[in-house]
């Protein structure tokens, strides 16, 4: 390793939207080869991608635990920090030796991290590059530069745009273009949940992501498919996104060891996502009610805002000169202290402890040399199942038993753990679950010296995080992404011309903007079927706000439509009126039998008053119409019923038989009919009535037309369902006919019906044969015609007043019923007394 001297190193600091990562890929893209370390692999990738775009991908490495492409002859390597092939030091045995004109390290001053802190340390210290090296980090690290590294220069960048405190924000109305950061996935899961509700939907964010699942739900968030984003503070790690507002759903975070409040610097690392280039940004506290919302002090909030951090005073350091003589030899030197009190010794760190248990046994702690050397190698294995010292421990003391002896990990338990693995059912925990344990095995499969055939199991485990990582982004999306919600959300804010359009197709599908909402039938908007329970409301809201105009313009056609657009249908057994099968309104009792009250379905409520009348107006213009074209002869003798001209037992009997739909049995009329003179007779005629021996009737009405719409004018009135009307060319019905659909033209016969002209006809036959002194008063020929059984012949004739005799018939007259004489109060009932009284 060439000496710190020899080359020019600069420390770079500053807070975010200084462009230190951006000055490092263009220094390093103008010397003949360079490396750059960064803090996550995701930040790795995404300046891979950009190092690509610049050089060629065969000139370009990327190298992280899981993921390792290094073209034949690449100059330009982008690595996490404990990955980079540094001269002298190797995370894989074929990356020794490599020197490089270009050398650089991101976030520096993650040297105080408790579980990484001495990788970034060693790195700062050690890794140079032959003509220039970067040291990148915030300015608190300026002082411990002065001082560990005494030859560097110390460049200060100053931030691009400015960032300001903008205080507390409820959920339903943060901003557009804004991040929240939380410390845990359930918290990230549960903002997510919320957002989706209240704006549509969010993109998530974790550091535990593979690469291809963070960008595609960023690339969601740059795209403004999304507003908003959720997030761990992954972000703050030089991950870039458009993002105006960060808001801080707490201040407090587990460290792994303890939860503890964040420190300035790490709450202006995050918060200092806001703003990009010389935008300017804010940031601020979530407020989810209640008393525990988070609060920035006033001495944290100027902090932020003018840059202004306490500097380090210290770093964390481990020893990287390891002795491999023996087990407890190794653990002794990685347990060296430094002498510089400023190198402070690392936290007890997953690689060391589980070192530590595998040590317990006596035929661990008695390896030596190069198997020292491969255990060490093997408890390197990130834990990135997150499941403690004790647990990792039981893979790692496995691993090691395959390759101690220089052996090979066996493809066959390689094989099946990677395929329990690749399955992609199961929610959001169990695929993140699955992607963590492939993880492990995509971090075995880069070593060269694990596998019999590492490029055949890389290949596979990389396919596998990738169909795993598509699975996971596709039930992020599913469940905290609606994208109808969010152009809803998007489209409740629009005027103008900046509103979305609202479409509605032949079929009724109403789409706002791209995203369809719903079905149109008739004015009934339904939601789609499609739509959580929770975002129905903003739904119909959606409609109510946009559809007013197909509505008025629908509404303005039906009144302006022919009577033939309507028709006369049933509904939960009451009757209404129709249009292309969806119902306008129902028909309730109204002045009188012809003139039914229209009322308006509730869906014409979203219609204006003015419209909605004059809609209903159209509708009871319908009913006339139909009524008269149906019913003539009713509505002549309604005119009739109060005609002056015409005599009152005319008017009396115009109006009952308005009032009973067109029939009248005779009996029951036959007190008015004795007072009616051969004048009213005459006219009655002139009007169609036919003053039958058995019902008073006008012969037009027992058409088919006729008998439906007399059916539903009497149906309204009784506030019943329709009648079930019998055939239009039936004669005569059984017992099984529906009495209220036969009595609207028929006359019962015992236990058959008759219609009641073909009755009359018969009743005016006996009477006209007994006139003229007739033995036989049955017409024989039109009874069989009609398939009349003798005894409805007998009922038929008793009606009229004749009894068989013997062979012949008697007449004796049309009988008035007896009626039965008071029957007086039962001895010892309490009425008997009242009884007596009035005697």
């Amino acid at each position: 390793m060439p000496a710190p001297g020899d080359g020019l190193l600069r420390a770079i600091l500053g807070p975010t939207n200084t462009g230190k990562t951006y000055l490092a890929i263009e220094r390093m893209c103008a010397h003949s080869s360079g490396v750059i370390g960064f803090p996550l692999r995701l930040l790795a990738r995404e300046v891979y991608d950009r190092v690509v775009q610049i050089k060629g991908a065969n000139q370009v490495a990327l190298i992280t635990g899981e993921e390792r492409i290094v073209p034949q002859g690449a100059r330009y390597f982008l690595t996490t920090a404990e990955s980079m092939p540094i001269k002298g030091w190797a995370e894989h045995p074929d990356d020794s030796g490599r020197d490089f004109a270009f050398a650089a390290i991101d976030e520096a001053q993650l040297g105080i991290d408790p579980e990484r802190g001495h990788v970034f340390t060693d790195r700062m210290l050690r890794a140079r590059g032959r003509e220039e090296t970067l040291i990148l980090g915030s300015d608190t690290l300026r002082p411990l530069i002065r001082k560990l590294l005494p030859d560097a220069e110390i460049v200060s960048r100053p931030r691009f745009s400015t960032l300001r405190y903008a205080g507390a924000t409820k959920l339903s109305r943060l901003p557009p273009r804004s991040a929240i950061v939380a410390f845990s996935a359930e918290q990230v899961y549960a903002l997510a949940e919320m957002l989706r509700r209240f704006k549509g939907g969010a993109a998530v964010v974790m550091g535990a992501l593979s690469p291809a699942t963070r960008n595609a739900q960023v690339a969601m968030f740059q795209r403004g498919e999304v507003d908003h984003l959720v997030a761990t503070d992954a972000i703050g790690m030089g991950l870039n996104m458009d993002v105006t507002h960060v808001a801080f759903a707490g201040l407090e975070k587990f460290d792994g060891r303890r939860d503890r409040r964040l420190t300035i610097s790490e709450m202006a690392q995050i918060a200092g996502r806001a703003g990009r280039h010389q935008r300017d940004g804010s940031f601020g506290t979530l407020g989810l009610g209640g008393d525990s919302a988070p609060e920035f002090s006033e001495e944290e909030i100027n902090a932020i805002e003018e840059h202004r951090f306490r500097p380090l005073d210290s770093l964390y350091w481990r020893n990287s000169d390891l002795d491999f003589t023996s087990v407890a030899d190794l653990i002794r030197s990685l347990e060296i202290r430094s002498e510089d009190p400023l190198l402070r010794s690392a936290p007890l760190a997953i690689d060391l402890a589980v070192l530590k248990l595998i040590a317990e046994d006596p035929a661990i702690a008695a390896t030596r040399g190069v198997k020292a050397r491969r255990l060490w190698a093997v408890c390197g294995l990130p834990d990135f199942r997150k499941v403690g010292p004790m647990h990792h421990a039981r893979m790692v003391r496995r691993l090691y038993g395959y390759i101690s002896e220089g052996g090979h990990i066996p493809h066959e338990w390689f094989a099946a753990e990677v395929t329990r693995l690749d399955r992609v059912e199961g929610d959001i925990e169990a695929l993140a679950d699955r992607l963590a344990g492939i993880r492990s095995w995509a971090y075995i499969a880069q070593r060269a010296d694990w596998l019999a055939d590492p490029a055949k199991w890389a290949a596979r485990t990389r396919a596998v995080e990738g169909r795993l990582s598509d699975a996971l982004h596709e039930r992020l999306t599913q469940r905290f992404v609606d994208r109808r919600t969010a152009v809803l959300v998007r489209d409740i804010g629009a005027r103008g011309a900046d509103a979305l359009p609202v479409t509605v197709a032949a079929d009724g599908e109403v789409s706002v903007g791209p995203e369809p909402i719903g079905h149109l039938a008739g004015f009934e908007f339904r939601v789609d079927p499609s739509a959580r329970h929770a975002d129905k409301r903003l739904l119909l809201a959606a409609a109510e706000r946009r559809l007013g105009d197909e509505l008025d313009r629908r509404a303005a056609a039906l009144c302006d439509a022919p009577d033939t657009d309507f028709q006369l249908v049933e509904e939960a057994g009451s009757l209404g009126i129709g249009w292309n099968e969806h119902v306008l309104a129902r028909l309730a009792p109204g002045r009188s039998l012809m003139e039914p009250a229209v009322r308006t379905a509730r869906p014409l409520d979203r219609l204006s008053a003015t419209r909605r009348a004059t809609l209903r107006a159209r509708l009871e213009r319908w009913i006339e119409s139909q009524v008269a074209r149906h019913l003539p002869a009713l509505k002549t003798l309604a005119v009739t019923a109060i005609d002056p001209a015409a005599s009152p037992g005319v008017r009396a009997l115009a109006a009952m038989l308005v009032d009973a739909g067109g029939i009248l049995p005779r009996r029951t009329m036959a007190a008015q009919l004795a007072a009616l003179d051969k004048v009213d007779r005459h006219t009655l005629h002139r009007l169609r009535v036919r003053l039958g021996a058995l019902d008073i009737y006008v012969q037009s009405l027992l058409k088919p037309a006729a008998q439906q719409w007399r059916g539903a004018l009497l149906a309204v009135r009784a506030g019943a369902a329709m009648p079930r009307l019998p055939e239009a060319s039936a004669a005569t019905l059984d017992g099984s006919a529906d009495p209220r659909g036969a009595a609207l033209a028929f006359r019962r016969l015992g236990a058959t019906w008759l219609r009641i002209d073909l009755a009359d006809r018969l009743a005016s036959h006996a009477h006209q044969v007994r006139q003229h002194g007739g033995s036989d008063p049955v017409d024989a020929a039109l009874a069989t015609s009609l398939g009349l059984d003798e005894p409805t012949i007998r009922h038929l004739m008793a009606e009229i007043g004749f009894v068989p005799s013997g062979e012949a018939w008697t007449w004796r007259g049309q009988r008035r019923p007896r009626r039965r004489a008071p029957q007086g109060p039962k001895p010892g009932n309490a009425f008997a007394a009242l009884a007596g009284l009035k005697r």
